[in-house]
């Protein structure tokens, strides 16, 4: 089962990728985990991201595409895999295709980007202990404290309000338009396509996840 889930930040993806992996014995294939693999086993493709990144710049598509072609090539992922935070854009989307790299499953969970907000604006954490809250789901017991040591929570700057809706934005405008790439692959029969309501519990988001896998 070849897997990809798509989802603004916020919508769980960490968290129900873990589940799909868990439950069809899948590994989670990772972009950044690939780069890091090559450069340290100092692969001909690894001194070329090696070489790139040195340099200041992005990797570039096709070099990223070769990565997920060899990651999937190995042993783990003979059952099949899930790709994590790639593809981002339609470029990528089209040269995975492009690569011949079959994807059975693409899941989408949609939630409202209100809703994006109230989640991660909302986090808190006691950065010695890594314990987090959530001013309204998971609230301290003393705003702002933390329940066991007293000490202050922080506020992530990846959570801060204006960071949140430049992510939002982000994507909107180069992942949103892998729906519609993806749904029109599904409309011939080269993937499947599934919504999932992510205002749903966890465990309710599981369900329709496991339901629309099969």
């Amino acid at each position: 089962m070849r897997v990809i889930l798509l989802g603004p930040p916020g919508a769980g993806k960490g968290t129900q990728a873990q589940f799909i992996c868990q439950r069809y014995a899948i590994p989670q294939i990772s972009t950044g985990e690939m780069l890091r693999a090559a450069i340290a086993a100092a692969t001909p493709l690894g001194k070329r991201v090696q070489a790139i990144m040195d340099a200041g710049e992005l990797v570039d598509d096709g070099t990223v595409v070769q990565l997920v072609e060899q990651r999937i090539a190995q042993p783990d992922c003979e059952n099949g895999f899930l790709l994590d935070g790639f593809p981002r854009t339609l470029p990528q989307a089209q040269a995975v295709l492009d690569a011949g790299i079959a994807i059975d499953h693409v899941v989408e969970i949609r939630i409202a980007d209100e809703l994006v907000l109230e989640r991660l604006s909302g986090r808190r954490v006691h950065e010695a202990s890594g314990r987090t809250y959530h001013v309204i789901y998971d609230p301290p017991r003393k705003a702002d404290t933390d329940d066991e040591t007293g000490e202050p929570l922080t506020q992530r700057s990846d959570d801060a309000e204006e960071t949140v809706r430049d992510r939002l934005r982000v994507y909107h405008a180069q992942t949103r338009p892998l729906i519609r790439f993806y749904r029109n692959l599904a409309a011939s029969n080269a993937a499947q396509y599934a919504t999932i309501d992510g205002t749903a519990s966890v465990d309710g988001v599981q369900r329709a996840i496991a339901q629309a896998l099969g």
